[in-house]
């Protein structure tokens, strides 16, 4: 890559009157090609990263209350969402959403029933089975 220099003029104010002018040289950067000799091999495949947990959040809706009746919330208030209950509920990794889903029960707990993937999650790529 060809080196090249260019003059910047520089304004400083040194007081209300006067000010001056500098000259700064400026060149561009220059960086080696990335190499993928670090991706490659056993002991730097993210083979690491498939047993690592992620922390899924589940949104139901949301509301806006009034700090007023937020005050008077006690024990069996009923606050009401602005989903309506046929609606899926949102899947977040990370604060990306990733998925939506109907809420299930499973023995005594509830459960999400995955419907749909977003595009964040079919872009990966699929672990293949050995």
């Amino acid at each position: 890559m060809a080196e090249t220099t260019e003059t910047v003029d520089e304004i400083q104010p040194s007081d209300a009157k006067t000010q001056e002018q500098s000259k700064t040289s400026a060149q561009p950067a220059e960086f080696e090609k990335a190499s993928e000799r670090f991706a490659k091999g056993p002991g730097n495949s993210i083979d690491i990263l498939l047993d690592m947990e992620a922390e899924i959040t589940v949104s139901m809706g949301k509301t806006q209350i009034p700090v007023k009746q937020l005050l008077k919330l006690t024990p069996g208030s009923v606050i009401k969402l602005q989903k309506n209950i046929e609606e899926p509920v949102d899947l977040y990794i990370n604060e990306s959403r990733f998925a939506t889903g109907s809420i299930v029960v499973v023995e005594d707990s509830f459960a999400i029933k995955i419907t749909e993937l977003l595009n964040v999650i079919s872009k990966a790529p699929q672990q293949q089975d050995q």
